[in-house]
């Protein structure tokens, strides 16, 4: 059965820059089209002019020196495989306020609506231990303060695992704030918060988790923005045996959600509508009481590609870190003095 997930623990003003411990108020936050666009390729992967010496080589010769320096400096990241978008019906079902979900072209597009009566949302069929899940979103447009768009999977017992998009609605002309979480063994409190570099109530935008035995990375389209290392010999619990299903609701939460719930639901705004599309699931479909994947190490996911990112994915989020972070509890000294043994190994440290 579904439930809202647990409330913000966060200051109501201010919020953190993970790069730099710098506070501000969330209040003050530039409009989108302040948010430099995504760099290019090109621009991630910048090398040096050549050295004098070489000046007069061919352009040929010069092409196979850059070659080479690809190798050395890491092959190109390897995304999750591409996700195929099916209807709605075959991966997911309704689970509240069915009157609040309105279906589009046979299924293949919904929208979920919120008013001050309820919100609604709806979950997967099946529970997976490990695999690839995307869902692609357009956001609620305009003055969403208070609203909360959620995207997670989840086990069903006391001490639950939980794999948390939640996207923070704002007054309009302000960026929606996208916070992930991630539970093991029924505690949390592991909140990473960022903006993102377009609005994501213009268009349909892909949020992926690839959940495997070494890794849990979040993805926004195909960037990384968020890896969650297996440190079980760091003594830091880690989803391996617990499946989950997946969950996706809209509903009203302005008493945390925005400013720390200074920034109330308008409803005059209402309904406030999120459409998806998508509905992607590829994993290892398992009964809430299976302890292992019947096929582990035999998935593409579990290849070792999907073991780690490779030095283009670490520059990727690294690019996420430094430009987008506003909150790390990896780098939050008053709610934890000693840093989580995990931070290093996802070098948020």
């Amino acid at each position: 059965m579904w439930s809202p997930l647990p409330r913000s623990t966060f200051p109501p003003l201010e919020i953190v820059n993970g790069s730099s411990g710098h506070r501000k108020l969330a209040s003050t936050v530039a409009p989108y089209p302040s948010i430099s666009p995504h760099p290019s390729t090109q621009q991630l992967l910048t090398f040096p002019p050549p050295p004098s010496p070489l000046g007069n080589m061919s352009s040929s010769l010069w092409i196979m020196l850059v070659g080479v320096l690809f190798m050395v400096s890491g092959t190109m990241g390897v995304p999750p495989k591409r996700p195929v978008a099916v209807l709605f019906g075959r991966n997911y079902v309704p689970t509240w306020a069915f009157d609040h979900i309105k279906y589009y072209n046979g299924g293949s597009q919904i929208e979920l609506y919120l008013d001050k009566y309820t919100g609604t949302g709806f979950q997967s069929k099946g529970s997976y231990l490990f695999g690839h899940f995307s869902m692609q979103i357009k956001l609620v447009p305009g003055d969403s303060a208070g609203t909360v768009t959620a995207f997670y999977l989840s086990s069903q017992n006391s001490e639950h695992d939980e794999i948390d998009f939640e996207f923070l609605g704002n007054r309009t002309g302000q960026p929606y704030i996208l916070q992930t979480n991630v539970f093991t063994g029924g505690k949390g409190d592991r909140e990473q918060r960022i903006y993102l570099w377009f609005d994501p109530t213009k268009d349909y935008h892909s949020y992926s988790v690839l959940w495997n035995l070494y890794q849990i990375v979040f993805f926004v389209d195909d960037v990384p923005i968020r890896v969650f290392k297996n440190c079980k010999d760091l003594g830091v619990r880690f989803p391996f045996n617990q499946p989950m299903k997946l969950y996706s609701s809209l509903w009203n939460a302005d008493d945390w959600a925005t400013r720390g719930g200074l920034e109330k639901t308008d409803w005059s705004k209402a309904p406030f509508v999120a459409a998806y599309k998508g509905f992607h699931i590829d994993g290892c479909e398992s009964s809430v009481e299976a302890k292992f994947c019947a096929t582990q190490g035999k998935r593409w996911w579990d290849q070792k590609e999907f073991q780690d990112l490779d030095s283009y994915q670490w520059r990727r989020l690294a690019w996420v870190r430094s430009k987008y972070t506003i909150y790390n509890y990896c780098d939050d000294r008053k709610r934890y003095p000693i840093m989580s043994p995990e931070c290093k190994r996802d070098r948020d440290a």
